[in-house]
């Protein structure tokens, strides 16, 4: 009986509900976990504080982090960073000045934060290089999360097959697969949309990445009016999440929408995401046309 007890992880809700982006959900089960031993403590209060940052409700967490334990406080590096007007640059120059130090690299908080930010930053290869002896199956799927962005799909196999060797059936492994197969294309496509809809069945409401993977599994098939539907059952708990405002732009041109759809969609994402990669390319794009168009304009009035 002891040994089954042992066996019994307090936090399997909390996570589950973490990692599909059910942020809400998150918090809900983590204020009703009553931990057994301080560590557990701790993990759960990293993972309702990070729903917290995910939700955008910085000042609860920065509050409570005043007397939180010294293990979670990187934390507050991530809401600094992720608040409005943050000076990044002076923020990457801390991180990379930790890194370097290396006190906190036995700390998967700071693992977590640390790499999180690199990937904002589109520094696959330093967050790779801080994730590589990080054992927990969460920092090998964010191992792999950016062996993807770095277009190195082999890389990733031998990732998702170590993720499968630890846990097969955990939510972390079934994310991962999914991920892995939506960006190789092909027959994996159907794979990841089926592995997304299996865990919208057991785990209910999914949230804006798991959502937007599906999606795009579904959209890849044809399938836009379900598409859709995914996208849009998300975005009515993370109304302006930018992924699924893009998204559901996508899914509004190719299902017959009228045009306004679409361009209230780009609108909303273009208002509330100026730092977003679409947004930016957005105007580039745009200002190289009127750049252009210009040299173009009839040089005597009409």
């Amino acid at each position: 009986m002891a040994r089954q007890q042992q066996d019994v992880d307090e936090l399997f809700d909390v996570k589950n509900a973490f990692y599909v982006g059910n942020y809400q959900q998150a918090i809900n089960e983590a204020q009703s976990v009553s931990p057994s031993t301080p560590l557990i403590a701790l993990q759960r209060d990293a993972f309702l504080y990070r729903s917290y940052i995910a939700q955008g409700n910085y000042r609860i967490v920065l509050q409570e982090l005043k007397t939180a334990d010294p293990m979670l406080q990187p934390l507050k590096t991530l809401v600094d960073y992720l608040s409005p007007g943050a000076n990044k640059p002076a923020i990457v120059a801390d991180i990379d000045a930790r890194v370097a130090k290396g006190t906190e690299l036995s700390n998967d908080v700071f693992l977590i934060v640390a790499a999180t930010i690199y990937y904002h930053e589109d520094n696959y290869e330093a967050a790779l290089k801080i994730l590589h002896n990080a054992e927990s199956l969460e920092l090998r799927a964010f191992t792999l999360q950016c062996l993807l962005a770095m277009n190195r799909h082999d890389l990733a196999r031998k990732q998702l097959k170590a993720l499968q060797d630890i846990e097969d059936d955990s939510t972390l492994t079934q994310l991962a697969q999914a991920w892995l197969n939506l960006s190789q294309g092909g027959p994996g496509v159907q794979d990841a949309h089926y592995s997304i809809m299996e865990l919208s069945e057991r785990l209910g409401a999914l949230g804006a990445g798991p959502a937007a993977v599906g999606a795009a599994a579904a959209a890849s098939r044809g399938m836009w009016e379900e598409s859709e539907q995914m996208l849009s059952e998300a975005q009515a708990r993370a109304p302006q999440q930018p992924d699924l405002l893009l998204g559901l732009a996508v899914a509004a041109a190719h299902s017959g929408k009228p045009p306004e759809v679409f361009n209230r969609y780009i609108a909303q994402l273009l208002d509330s995401h100026p730092d977003h990669p679409f947004t930016k390319e957005y105007h580039a794009k745009t200002n190289e046309f009127n750049r252009l168009a210009a040299q173009y304009q009839p040089s005597v009035p009409s």
